[in-house]
Order: structure tokens, then sequence, then C-alpha cells
């Protein structure tokens, strides 16, 4: 693997540079800017160690092959063999992870996620799994250290949900979540069917950078606002005051409700944290369907209604259907073990942005 030396350069003066601005008081007072440069500052670092060892170990592997041409103990030259095969193994795992960490960068990638989960075909069933999947993402957020704070529910009165919309903070967290956004099936046997015929079932999942108000502006004009009293099901209609708030974003038509705080301005600040979020994930959508076209994509984001993966209880099976991954592991999916579908979905993702 052979970077131009410019490159090069180039790496070495910007986290030469940003070393110097990390270390200034003044940048610290603005908590916003020196948040990003410190991200950038890091993955420079982790770059240029890759980068160093990538070529440490193609000199080690150039002196061994120099040192074999010259050496005439045949134990050396066996000795020096081994070394070449093990650098050279080690050598091609770092050069990919090397491919990896110069690739262009999404900058929404780093951003947190707003994520909606909904019912759909399959009534209590459908919510009931809407259920599971929630627990699903809350497992893997614990996994990963991310922060999952809910803002707004709709349950059933069987424990499912109708909708549940959360957003979850921390390192890399769209990046990694970007992908399960689409129809997410499932096949079980429900627990009110006495024949056990098993039932398909339906919910879709969004996921939505969250977007800060430097990343969407919202004219004020364009927003009509109601407030009306907060309900809920298992007589939870407690409120008695108008703390409930419906935004509907006119130019669009984006309605966002919120009712789960008892404070109006709270439910305000919620409902449009999810209306910014919604209408950037608009417009990501919008350019990566105008990509599929040209590139025919099969794993971005561009089709919200698009069915992406199917569970199967029965069969202990989870299938994406975007990049034909298997895996009869499903109850240690559904424990938040979602590693192998996210690593293959964003390597696919990659090879795609490549090779088009």
């Amino acid at each position: 693997m052979n970077i131009p030396q410019e490159k090069v350069n180039s790496l070495y003066d910007e986290y030469n540079k940003l070393k110097e601005e990390i270390m200034d008081p003044a940048k610290m007072s603005d908590r916003r800017y020196y948040g990003k440069i410190s991200r950038r500052y890091k993955d420079l670092e982790q770059t240029i160690q890759c980068l160093e060892l990538v070529t440490k170990l193609q000199s080690e592997i150039s002196e061994s092959k120099e040192m074999i041409k010259i050496e005439s103990d045949p134990e050396m030259i066996e000795l020096a063999k081994e070394d070449i095969a093990e650098n050279e193994k080690i050598l091609e795992q770092e050069e990919e992870r090397l491919r990896e960490l110069l690739a262009p960068k999404d900058p929404n990638d780093e951003k947190d996620a707003i994520v909606e989960i909904r019912a759909g075909t399959g009534g209590e069933e459908a919510a009931l799994f809407v259920a599971d999947l929630y627990r699903m993402y809350t497992y893997l957020a614990d996994k990963k250290g991310w922060k999952l704070n809910v803002i707004s529910a709709n349950p059933t009165g069987t424990g499912g949900f109708k909708e549940i919309i959360f957003s979850l903070s921390g390192a890399n967290v769209y990046g990694t979540m970007r992908f399960e956004s689409g129809v997410h099936r499932v096949q079980r046997v429900p627990e009110t069917e006495s024949q056990g015929r098993v039932h398909t079932s339906a919910i879709s999942v969004a996921i939505m950078p969250e977007a800060e108000e430097v990343d969407v502006e919202i004219n004020p004009n364009d927003l009509k606002i109601d407030v009306f009293r907060s309900s809920g099901c298992g007589g939870q209609s407690v409120n008695t005051t108008d703390s409930a708030v419906r935004i509907t974003h006119l130019p669009t038509g984006v309605v966002v409700t919120c009712q789960d705080e008892k404070s109006q301005l709270k439910n305000k600040t919620k409902a449009l944290k999810v209306l910014r979020s919604r209408l950037l994930d608009h417009e990501i959508a919008k350019q990566e369907a105008e990509l599929a076209k040209q590139r025919k994509s099969q794993v971005g984001t561009g089709d919200r209604s698009a069915k992406i993966r199917t569970y199967n209880f029965p069969q202990s099976r989870v299938t994406d259907h975007r990049i034909n991954l298997t895996s009869y592991k499903l109850d240690a999916i559904l424990a938040g073990e979602l590693d192998e579908f996210i690593t293959a979905l964003r390597t696919a993702f990659k090879n795609e942005r490549v090779n088009n």
C-alpha cells in the first residue's frame, strides 16, 4: 500500500496543528469547537499510529528479504522466512485498517441519533415487536456505552408500543445505527394464536442524525404549534393542564407530537429536537435516493419503506435482505449482539462507495 508523500505530510501538518490547538486554553472556552477538534485529533492520532506501524512492518519485511539473499545459515534463513510470513499477515490487517481510517467519512456519522420505531401491519403483535426491538437497541446502547433517553412513547395495554421515539448519545452513534432504518419483519406464533400458526408482522425503524440548530435552520413563522392535554392508556390521563405539544412544519407538512413531560416547555423542546432531526434526515434520504439511482445502492438508507430484515422465531433465524446475511442466533441478536450485522453492512456500504 503506497500513500503519496504529500498526503502523509498533510496528515502530520494537520495533526501537529490540532495538537497545539487542543492545548490552547482559549480554544477550550468554545465547547462545541473544542469537541470537534478533539474528535478530529483523536482520529488523526489513530491514523498516524496505524500509518507508522504499516511503515515499520514494510521496512522489517524488506530487511528480512534482503537478509535471506546474503545469509548462508539455513536456520537463520528459516527464521527470517517465519518473520516475513508473520509480518505480512499483520501488515495485511493493518493496511485494511489504514484504508478504513483514510476513507472519506460522512460528517453525520459522529452525530448522536434519534430513533423512531412504529408498529405497522400485524396489530398487537406488531406493537409487541416494537417493544422487542426497543429492548434490543437498549441492550446495544448498554454494550456501546451510549446514553438512551425516551422522548415520546405510545404504549399499548399488553406491553407493546404503537410508537416509541428515543435519542441515543455517545461515540459514533449515527454511523453505527444508520443501516437499521427500514421495515423489520417478524415471523412467530402470537400468544393469542390457539392453532399454532406463524403470523408475519412488520414495523418500521427510522434512524436520524440528531440535528443541531446550525444543521437545520427553522423559521418560527413556518411552525404551527398546538397545545392540548396529554393522555395515555391505562388511566394515565392525569394531566389537568395543556402540557402536550404538537408542532407542524408548514412547508413540509412534518408533524411532531410530544406529551411525555408535565412541562409544556420541555415537551416543546423535545418536539423541536425531533423536528430538526426529521428535516435533516429528509434531506439525507433525498440525497441517498438520488445516489441510489446512479449506483443501484443496496445498502444505503434512501428507501425507508424497503424491507430490510426478517426475524424468524421458529427457526431462530435473522436475515438481512440487503446483503443476504443470515444468522441463527436470534436470542443473542435480540439481546443486543448486532455487531456481525453492523460490521457487514458498513463494509458493504464502504465497498459500494469505492466501486461506484
